[in-house]
C-alpha cells in the first residue's frame, strides 16, 4: 500500500507541477503580449510625434516660399508698372518726330519705277 501511496503522491506532484508550469506558460505569453502593445503604442506615439514634426517644418518651408512667391509677383508687378511708365513717356518724348516722319513719307511721293519694271523694259 505504502508504494501505491507513494505513487499516487507522486502522480499528484507531477499533475501539480504540470498545472503550475501550465500556469507559468500562460502568464509568460500574457506579459509578452501585454508588452507588445506597449511597445506598439509607444511606436505608434513615436511616429505620430515625427510625423508632426515633419509636418511643422513642412508648413515653415511653404510659409517660406510662398513669402517668397509673393515678394517675387509684388518685384514683377512693380517692374511691369516701371517699364509701362517708361514706355509711356518714351511714346510722348517721340510722338510728333515720328508723326512727322510718317507724314512726309506719305506726302513726300517720289514717283519712279520699281526695280523689276525697269528690268523688263530692257528686255
Amino acid at each position: 500500500v505504502s508504494v501505491m501511496a507513494t505513487q499516487s503522491q507522486g502522480i499528484r506532484q507531477l499533475m501539480a507541477s504540470e498545472k503550475e508550469a501550465a500556469t507559468v506558460v500562460t502568464n509568460a505569453r500574457k506579459k509578452k503580449n501585454q508588452r507588445l502593445k506597449e511597445a506598439k503604442e509607444e511606436a505608434q506615439k513615436e511616429i505620430e510625434a515625427y510625423r508632426k514634426q515633419r509636418e511643422t517644418q513642412f508648413q515653415e518651408q511653404q510659409k517660406k516660399h510662398a513669402g517668397s512667391k509673393d515678394d517675387f509677383s509684388q518685384k514683377s508687378q512693380r517692374d511691369t508698372q516701371e517699364k509701362l511708365v517708361q514706355l509711356s513717356n518714351d511714346v510722348d518724348l517721340h510722338k510728333d518726330k515720328v508723326m512727322a516722319r510718317l507724314m512726309e513719307l506719305v506726302y513726300d511721293i517720289k514717283p519712279e519705277l520699281h526695280v523689276n519694271a525697269r528690268l523688263n523694259k530692257n528686255l
